[in-house]
């Protein structure tokens, strides 16, 4: 008998997504959960949203509750690791769509599933490319306003919540209070850092191909 008869796939579907890209320091983290059939209506209870429509410390006590509820997988890109890819790949997308599609690989190792939402970063078929052979015959489907779907909210709130905690984590190893996203406070505390770390510690604290870069050397050089 054919071995798909015996166990059929799963009823469910994964969601994936993303946390970090828009940040200058700390990771790139690409969440991804297994949502099963008829489990909407629990997610919804607890309150899963897209975390942007989240408080931090709501995101974080969420991301505890999925992450013992349900399988997925966490691919998480350091400053170090994130800028080696850059200077090879030079494009954000491709990056993106490799560690979508590790995560998507990795839940299809422990779960039998046919279908599999992304948020739209890009082109679609980078992220089929970089599949491998246990993800070659799922359904990609890949939708602006991903996080209206509640496995790739709930896979926002994951890599969030990885997110913010290893910025805090690397904030305490800097001794500088590193803030999320690319703004002006990023570009003092980016100074600061240069400061007393020398340039080379932008390599493992910051995406580096960001504006950013140019600017904080620039105000350090000037500074001299």
């Amino acid at each position: 008998m054919h071995q798909s008869k015996l166990f059929p796939a799963e009823k469910g579907h994964i969601g994936t997504d993303e946390s970090g890209k828009g940040d200058y320091f700390g990771p790139l983290v690409v969440a991804g959960m297994f949502l099963p059939e008829k489990q909407e209506s629990v997610l919804r209870e607890l309150g899963v949203r897209d975390c942007k429509k989240l408080s931090e410390n709501r995101v974080r006590e969420l991301s505890e509750v999925l992450k013992k509820g349900y399988r997925h997988s966490l691919v998480v890109i350091g400053p170090p690791k994130y800028n080696e890819l850059y200077e090879k790949l030079r494009n954000l997308n491709r990056i993106l769509a490799w560690a979508h599609a590790r995560v998507i690989e990795n839940i299809l190792e422990e779960v039998d599933c046919s279908l599999a939402i992304t948020d739209q970063f890009g082109n679609k078929v980078s992220v089929q490319n970089a599949l491998m052979k246990k993800g070659k015959t799922i359904e990609l489907v890949q939708q602006t306003k991903a996080e209206e779907d509640l496995a790739v909210a709930a896979a926002s709130i994951m890599a969030r919540a990885e997110f913010l905690k290893r910025l805090y984590f690397l904030s305490k190893d800097m001794g500088v209070d590193l803030p999320k996203g690319s703004s002006p406070l990023a570009e003092e505390a980016g100074v600061k850092l240069v400061e007393l770390k020398g340039a080379q510690v932008l390599e493992i604290a910051t995406k580096k191909h960001f504006k950013l870069t140019a600017r904080i050397l620039s105000v350090v050089k000037d500074k001299k």
